[in-house]
């Protein structure tokens, strides 16, 4: 007895090809981004190229990241842009996100903040985290509408809460210094740490601080310290040295010590730091830590004098006064002239 043939209604056919076709197309773009996150540059082009060319957004963003980064394809900015918009417009909120900064940022593209912001809202409102950070400092900074702090505390929060290091930065100042909102010095301490602990060098810096000066928890200069050098480490923080410096030099917390002081100072004298110009240039002349050394003293003085320290003037002055005399002291004597006029 044969069995009949049961026909598959046209529309649930069509349902099944379609299906089975994004099924194709999801696993082609796995492959492509897998490939691409190991570096595999060749064949995630290969992958993604065709997907892109085909309308898919999620593909035509990735491609457009290649050619903004150069992998696997030369670099090319404007290429870059044209599949972030083809991406944008399709509603993908990285590929708004990206093109939004670009017009904030005038890079490869005219400096738009209208057309910035009308990218960074679409993202932001999907929740895209660096959007929400932008459209926080666009509102922080009045670029493209009016100041308005409350707006930037709302996308700062919003991004922040998604981790977003800088955004925790940014909530943690506007808690320190009440801008937009009452000032807490705990809030600021706990929005400062998330951003410290996800490896923001200025929120390091900034956590170092409040420990040393007691705000918001007790005082306590160990921390202080190694939230400081967590700085240094991080992000060549001239300030974080400098207080390092300070630190060693008068021994707050720890022994103190010439020797280290002036390490933590010439390492940020050399990133242009007044003070520790000032610093560095008051041991040589006074000799902590290193012999006298007039010369490296008038050269450390004359720079922070010159940034417009006043201290730093009076105390070059004093130094040129004694390089005078120590060069008088090694002139050799000069031939004395007698008084040849007669008397009359």
């Amino acid at each position: 007895m044969k069995m009949a043939m049961k026909r598959v209604p046209y529309r649930l056919a069509a349902v099944i090809v379609l299906a089975l076709a994004s099924a194709v197309a999801q696993a082609a773009l796995q492959e492509g981004l897998d490939a691409y996150f190991h570096g595999n540059y060749r064949a995630a082009l290969g992958e993604l190229k065709p997907l892109a060319d085909s309308g898919d957004a999620k593909a035509q963003y990735q491609l457009g990241m290649m050619y903004d980064l150069g992998k696997g394809v030369k670099k090319d900015r404007q290429a870059a842009l044209a599949w972030l918009r083809k991406a944008a417009e399709q509603g993908n909120a990285d590929a708004q996100s990206g093109l939004g900064s670009a017009y904030a940022d005038g890079n490869g593209v005219e400096q738009d903040f209208v057309a910035a912001l009308l990218w960074l809202r679409k993202a932001a409102e999907q929740g895209e985290r660096v959007a929400q950070y932008n459209l926080g400092i666009a509102y922080d900074y009045g670029q493209g509408m009016p100041q308005d702090a409350q707006q930037a505390l709302f996308w700062y929060r919003k991004s922040a809460a998604q981790g977003y290091a800088k955004a925790q930065y940014n909530l943690g100042l506007m808690y320190y210094s009440g801008e937009g909102i009452s000032k807490d010095y705990r809030e600021a301490l706990s929005w400062f740490r998330q951003a410290a602990e996800r490896g923001d060098a200025d929120a390091q810096y900034n956590l170092g601080v409040m420990y040393d000066n007691g705000e918001g928890v007790a005082q306590d200069y160990l921390a202080a310290m190694k939230w400081y050098r967590k700085a240094d480490k991080q992000g060549n923080i001239a300030h974080a040295q400098l207080n390092l410096g300070e630190m060693y030099a008068v021994g707050r917390g720890v022994a103190q010590d010439y020797n280290e002081a002036l390490l933590w100072f010439r390492k940020a004298a050399a990133q242009g730091d007044v003070k520790a110009q000032y610093n560095l240039g008051m041991a040589y002349k006074d000799g902590l830590g290193v012999p006298v050394d007039l010369a490296q003293a008038h050269k450390w003085l004359d720079l922070a004098s010159a940034a417009g320290d006043e201290k730093a003037a009076v105390a070059r002055r004093e130094v040129e006064t004694k390089m005078a005399f120590k060069q008088a002291e090694h002139d050799p004597p000069q031939k004395k002239k007698l008084h040849a006029k007669k008397h009359k």
